[in-house]
């Protein structure tokens, strides 16, 4: 499920932020008037208090509750329009009760009532532009990180899915090879062939349930591999030794599963099986000390890569996970070794793990 980013929302009241800016433009404006006028600073401060919080109720309000054929922008600037010289009124009505008319027919007060008033006006229009345009640059960076928040669900799924598809590529080739070793000892008579049916439905309970692990890790994958070495040495005993390194520091790694069982299974089947003195196969791996990368490593001392030998799908699926699980850095190596055999090596760095 796609995480929500918070939108920004208008509200009968203003926020915490709108409150605190507001608060500090009123100190500001009412010590100026103070030092301009001489008036003492309290009434100032009271008049002009009174007036910036009328206005910034009638900003929210109007967001909150205009009218749909009005658009929430014009209405919140017309509320600000009506409401400055109406909060201004209601500071005379409020500080000289039923005198306020003869207070307004001062030439000098209505002056200063009137300034109160464009001061209001501007400042209000001024502040109402600002918090518009903070609130619409907010709005538009919540979308930006919703947008991203919804690609990256969809390439997660997209990743998932492709590892699926990979996943249900190589289980059954897996499978069929093995299946096919048991065959052929079945078919020539072997005596081997009870004990390597029987090890191969003991190995496939314990293996069948890992290759389907939302977390597998290189210590499982490792402990698949050597059991299907211990199942081919029992096909071939006196043409196939190995070593399956435990490799302690990595074992909690993460890992594809089945990615260095396909490898192991190559040297196996087209390096190991078609010799006639066998050979070995090793598997290792170690950590850079400096750079971090990992490094895999499954060799044979097979017959080697044949001339006309073209790209099997087995690398080419590991190729294409080992990209998916950590990344465009992650790659595979192909080496053929002296005086006859082949080694893979796998690359990648940990942190890279999509």
């Amino acid at each position: 499920m796609t995480p929500t980013i918070p939108r920004p929302h208008t509200a009968l009241l203003p926020t915490r932020r709108q409150t605190l800016i507001v608060t500090g433009v009123v100190l500001l404006l009412s010590w100026l008037l103070h030092a301009a006028t001489r008036t003492p600073f309290v009434a100032v401060l009271g008049r002009i208090g009174f007036v910036a919080t009328c206005l910034l109720m009638a900003y929210s309000c109007a967001g909150a509750v205009h009218p749909r054929w009005l658009p929430a922008r014009t209405a919140r600037l017309l509320a600000v329009v009506v409401m400055a010289p109406l909060a201004s009124l209601m500071t005379a009505v409020l500080t000289q009760g039923t005198h306020v008319f003869t207070y307004l027919r001062s030439v000098e007060t209505l002056t200063g009532h009137i300034l109160m008033v464009v001061l209001a006006l501007i400042f209000g229009l001024t502040m109402s532009m600002w918090a518009m345009r903070s609130e619409r640059k907010e709005r538009e960076r919540a979308d930006q990180l919703q947008a991203e928040l919804e690609k990256n669900a969809l390439e997660r799924e997209l990743l998932d899915a492709r590892l699926r598809l990979l996943q249900a590529q190589i289980e059954p080739h897996f499978l069929f090879n093995t299946l096919a070793n048991v065959e052929a000892l079945v078919a020539a008579g072997s005596p081997n062939a009870g004990p390597v049916l029987r090890h191969l439905i003991a190995y496939l309970r314990a293996a069948m349930p890992r290759l389907q692990d939302e977390s597998p890790t290189l210590a499982t994958e490792l402990q698949l591999v050597g059991a299907y070495l211990e199942l081919m040495r029992m096909r071939m005993p006196d043409r196939l030794q190995y070593t399956v390194a435990e490799l302690p520091a990595l074992a909690g790694l993460r890992f594809p599963p089945m990615a260095l069982l396909t490898l192991v299974e190559n040297a196996v089947r087209h390096g190991i099986d078609p010799s006639m003195s066998g050979g070995r196969v090793e598997i290792g791996g170690g950590r850079d000390a400096v750079s971090g990368k990992i490094t895999l490593w499954v060799s044979d001392t097979g017959v080697g890569i044949a001339e006309t030998a073209q790209p099997g799908t087995g690398l080419a699926n590991v190729r294409t996970r080992l990209h998916a699980f950590y990344g465009a850095d992650a790659h595979l190596d192909l080496h053929e070794q002296s005086p006859h055999g082949v080694r893979v090596e796998l690359h990648f760095y940990p942190e890279n793990r999509q």
